[in-house]
């Protein structure tokens, strides 16, 4: 954890800098790169360009993507995921104010499980972005219960 210490983002810049660095070789260290993220402290100036809101439903925004590697795996291959669980939850208690969270995802992943409350039912959808490096995406209908 020494490194992290010298990594102390002062600004999103850095964050971003110090996460390519962190993710360049073959293995990281999940525990260095938290210690990096809660180092971190947020100032809304400088990610203001990036939080793309709709009134009605929730938004993903993407800042920064890189492709660092893809891997096929064959039948009887396994990879390591860590999803202990399978769930997470993301809610605004506000009903008036935006709120803003930041999530690393590694790797990035474009489809996933969403629970319906109402049926009790886990339907897949497609994970689209809002807008992508500050810009918005164009509106299109997928059929999914994400956002586009």
């Amino acid at each position: 954890m020494e490194r992290t210490e010298l990594l102390k983002p002062r600004t999103l810049a850095d964050l971003i800098r110090i996460l390519h660095e962190l993710f360049a070789g073959d293995e990281v260290n999940v525990e260095e790169v938290q210690a990096v993220l809660e180092a971190y402290e947020s100032n809304p100036a400088e990610w203001a360009l990036y939080a793309k809101f709709d009134q009605y439903r929730y938004t993903r925004n993407l800042v920064e993507m890189i492709k660092k590697s893809e891997r096929t795996l064959r039948e009887n291959q396994c990879a390591y995921i860590n999803d202990s669980i399978g769930l997470h939850r993301v809610e605004n208690v506000s009903h008036t104010e935006p709120a803003v969270s930041l999530h690393l995802y590694s790797p990035p992943f474009d489809t996933c499980h969403a629970f319906d409350q109402r049926t009790g039912h886990k339907n897949k959808v497609t994970m689209t972005f809002h807008s992508k490096f500050g810009i918005r995406t164009p509106f299109t209908t997928s059929g999914s219960l994400e956002n586009n």
